[in-house]
């Protein structure tokens, strides 16, 4: 996974690719933005940013507070299935 986010662009089909998986499983899009919220903790408690578009989604992560931080986990999800 280390490669994936080394580049963004990488990350964003990495992640469309497994919402489109997610739709097709029948997962709501409400359960899809959720998860991507939690994973959104999780790589800003656990993941050194690999790049600057990375670092700079971790700065506005990290001064938003939970419904901002819900919202970039919503247009991220959105920014990813364009990228599918």
């Amino acid at each position: 996974m280390s490669t994936v986010l080394k580049n963004f662009d990488t990350w964003k089909k990495f992640l469309g690719d497994r919402i489109e998986h997610a739709e097709k499983i029948g997962m709501s899009e409400e359960a899809i933005a959720n998860l991507a919220y939690e994973i959104g903790g999780f790589l800003d408690e656990k993941v050194d940013p690999q790049n600057e578009a990375n670092r700079t989604l971790k700065a506005i992560w990290d001064v938003g507070d939970e419904e901002e931080r819900k919202t970039i986990a919503r247009l991220m999800v959105k920014l990813s299935k364009q990228s599918s």
